[in-house]
Formats: C-alpha cells, sequence, structure tokens
C-alpha cells in the first residue's frame, strides 16, 4: 500500500469500467483523484465512493476548454498534478465499406485527439512539480487490424505513435509517456443500452478462454494494475515502451489447443 502516496491523478473516462477501476485502486494507493467523464452521475458516485481524496469534473475530451478546467480544477483542489491516465475513448463498429464520415470522425476525435488534448493540457502542471506520468490507453488493435472497426484501429495506433514521439519530447521535463494495449477486457464498452452486460460477457469470455493462452478475457483490474505500476516509480525508467495486457492473445497462432 502506499505506492502513490503524495500523488494526483487525473483519470479521463474515469466513470466506468477500466477508468473507475484505476481511480478506486490509486486511492487505495494513496493518491488523490480527480475522476472525469461526461456520464455525470456515475463519475460523482464513483467520487463519493472514493471519499474525500477524490473529485468528479465533467470532461468532454474532445474540448481544449474542458481540459483546461478539468486540470485546473484538479490543481485548485489538490495543489499539482502528477499522474494522467488517458482512458476516455469509444467504438463504433461497421465494414469499411459501409463506415460512414462522421462515425469515422466521431470516434477518431474521441480517442486520438482527446489524447492530445490531454498530454498537451498537463505538460505545464506537471513540469511544475518535476515530472509526471502520462498513461494512454490504446488496444491490442493498435498493433494489428481487426475487421469492422477502422476507425477504432486507427485511433489506437495513432495513440501508439503519439507515445513515442510525446515521450521523446517530455523527457527533459521528467514526464514519461507509456501506452497500455488490453486485449479483450470485460466493460461497458460496446454494450448497447438496454442489453445485459453480462450476457456479451459471457460471450466474450467464452472466445477468448479458446484463443488467449491465458483462458479467459480480462477484468478491468488486470488493467488498473497494470496502470498502478506505470504510474508509480517502479517503472521509472519505462517511458516511450508499448505496454500489452491479453492474456496472451496477440503471442502468436494457432490458438492453444488447436494444432
Amino acid at each position: 500500500m502506499g505506492r502513490l502516496d503524495g500523488r494526483v491523478a487525473l483519470i479521463s473516462g474515469g466513470a466506468r469500467g477500466m477508468g473507475r477501476a484505476e481511480a478506486r485502486l490509486f486511492a487505495a494507493e494513496g493518491a488523490r483523484v480527480a475522476v472525469c467523464d461526461v456520464a455525470d452521475g456515475e463519475g460523482k458516485a464513483v467520487a463519493e465512493e472514493i471519499g474525500a481524496g477524490a473529485l468528479y469534473q465533467h470532461l468532454d475530451v474532445t474540448s481544449e476548454e474542458e481540459w483546461a478546467a478539468a486540470v485546473a480544477a484538479t490543481t485548485s483542489a489538490f495543489g499539482r498534478l502528477d499522474v494522467l491516465v488517458n482512458n476516455a475513448g469509444i467504438a463504433e463498429s461497421a465494414p469499411l465499406a459501409d463506415m460512414t464520415l462522421e462515425s469515422y470522425r466521431r470516434v477518431t476525435e474521441v480517442n486520438q485527439t482527446g489524447v492530445f488534448l490531454g498530454m498537451k493540457a498537463v505538460i505545464e502542471p506537471m513540469t511544475a512539480v518535476g515530472g509526471g506520468s502520462i498513461l494512454n490507453i490504446s488496444s491490442i488493435d493498435g498493433m494489428m487490424g481487426m475487421d469492422n472497426l477502422m476507425s477504432y484501429v486507427a485511433s489506437k495506433w495513432a495513440v501508439r505513435g503519439m507515445t513515442k514521439t510525446a515521450a521523446r519530447e517530455l523527457a527533459p521535463r521528467g514526464i514519461r509517456v507509456n501506452s497500455i494495449h488490453p486485449g479483450f477486457i470485460l466493460t461497458e464498452m460496446g454494450v448497447p443500452d438496454g442489453i445485459d452486460a453480462s450476457e456479451i460477457h459471457t460471450l466474450l469470455d467464452a472466445y477468448t478462454g479458446k484463443m488467449a493462452p491465458l483462458g479467459r478475457s480480462g477484468r478491468p483490474e488486470d488493467i488498473a494494475k497494470l496502470a498502478l505500476f506505470l504510474a508509480s516509480d517502479e517503472s521509472a525508467y519505462s517511458t516511450g515502451s508499448e505496454f500489452v495486457a491479453d492474456g496472451g492473445l496477440t503471442a502468436g497462432y494457432p490458438p492453444p489447443g488447436s494444432e
């Protein structure tokens, strides 16, 4: 315990899934946390659950003004900013031939432009405290292709490259920048309104169980624990790198047991 004592973290997309798990774990390890999202009700509930060491701030990651407001609220409440988790993201599925320009732009605006704006917004407050750690949540789809997810794949490959460029530029300021590449994680992403998420998760678990060497899908807590390592001094010599957490899914083919 206490691996983030004295640190302040801002987490976009902090109301659900991996962001919520990260906020809870970071707080348990001593950090004060700004939970930021567009899902105000759920985001406020997460901050209230954590208690005095957390605040909620509405944040549309595509807005430069809202990023500035989120950073200002965080530093005003907690006095500093040490960790940014660019976790907010969306996905929309369609074959390339049917994907609309509007859909493509909507996904890349959140997943790619949102990461750009987040990194830019935290440079000065992190520099002021001697450095920090930026974690950009990409995907295994930022390392390979995936049918019917052109916009999502494009955005996640972009995050991978942006991470490396930012790591080079920000290293003199003491700011480390790394990307996390989750595999299939059981979250609310991609679950249509009105559909029981447990049904989707059961199907996903069955698929991943056949494809991934570890035989299961990931849980939000799996990614939160990796994010904790990268946010802490335990990863002090890691920057500009990809950290994959996919149960071995991308380790190779064919799937286990199919030889």
